[in-house]
């Protein structure tokens, strides 16, 4: 039944992105299984990277539950769309119902989407990422795929203008070999083989990148660009924190 909400949006999405005309590069995609379950487990650079990843499944006909934060769901207009399309609300305050909600998604085979970082790397480097994917693979046996996406920070990234112009900016979305975790691996030790994974094909995505990093707004500082590096944004946070 999701699925009369679901391909509508989708239709909709795509003219979205033909009036960008956004330079897709898809990698990886045979990775993606055709039937069965599956994690999804992002990097986090833009507020369009589910959609851009939903895209990226097109090719072998899934469609992903992505969970996104609550405040989206209470949103008027988006809100009804993303439980129209099952999407799955997280609570920062009360994760619980979410990590069940996805795992009953995942027995019934669905394919779903997590950002591990939680939220947008301002700096556009890997943060921090908890253990939830980790834990959900654990209890349902699904195998994880590492994905990255490289380039949508440039249309729509956090504090910085959005650009909606038809800049045919390239994205990229790497999509890794399954992985599979087991309940005698230690979850930190397990998080940190699928970051290391995810790292390697954002090394890889920035290498292959068509245009330079350097001086550039929407690049990590270690490539040579303007963004805050994670030490400047951890710092920002803080006075933040302190602020409130």
């Amino acid at each position: 039944m999701a699925d009369l909400v679901y391909r509508p949006i989708v239709q909709i999405v795509k003219g979205f992105w033909r009036y960008l005309d956004i330079d897709f590069r898809f990698q990886g995609q045979s990775h993606v299984p055709r039937k069965g379950p599956a994690l999804l487990a992002m990097n986090h650079v833009s507020y369009i990277d589910f959609a851009i990843a939903g895209t990226a499944l097109l090719s072998s006909n899934r469609l992903a539950r992505f969970m996104a934060k609550r405040e989206i769901f209470d949103n008027p207009i988006a809100g009804p769309l993303m439980r129209g399309m099952r999407h799955i609300s997280v609570d920062r305050n009360n994760g619980a119902p979410s990590f069940v909600e996805a795992l009953k998604a995942l027995k019934k085979g669905e394919i779903v989407g997590v950002f591990p970082e939680a939220t947008i790397s301002q700096s556009f480097e890997l943060k921090a990422m908890k253990t939830g994917v980790i834990r959900l693979a654990i209890e349902s046996k699904a195998p994880v795929l590492p994905t990255v996406i490289w380039g949508s920070q440039r249309i729509w990234t956090k504090k910085v203008p959005r650009d909606f112009s038809r800049s045919s900016y390239p994205v990229i979305v790497s999509i890794g070999a399954p992985m599979s975790f087991t309940a005698d691996e230690d979850p930190e030790r397990a998080l940190a083989r699928l970051k290391s994974a995810m790292q390697s094909l954002l090394d890889q995505a920035q290498s292959e990148y068509p245009h330079s990093p350097v001086g550039q707004r929407w690049a990590p500082a270690r490539l040579g660009g303007t963004a805050p590096t994670p030490e400047m944004v951890e710092l920002e946070s803080k006075r933040r924190r302190k602020e409130i």
